[in-house]
């Protein structure tokens, strides 16, 4: 409950993007795989965006 309010950190941000990212690619790996493509490499930039957060 104290947990409600809580604002979430910009890492915490980038990662729930990027589980959306990686669950669309996954969905899209089957039926279109120029847009699969396309998705895995936003994802990818959403995770070197979280590594630089991380180490900066």
């Amino acid at each position: 409950m104290f947990g409600l309010f809580k604002k979430k950190s910009p890492i915490e941000k980038l990662q729930d993007k990027y589980n959306k990212l990686m669950k669309e690619w996954h969905q899209l790996s089957n039926i279109n795989r120029s847009q699969s493509d396309k998705k895995y490499a936003e994802a990818n930039a959403v995770l070197e965006e979280i590594d630089i957060l991380k180490k900066g």
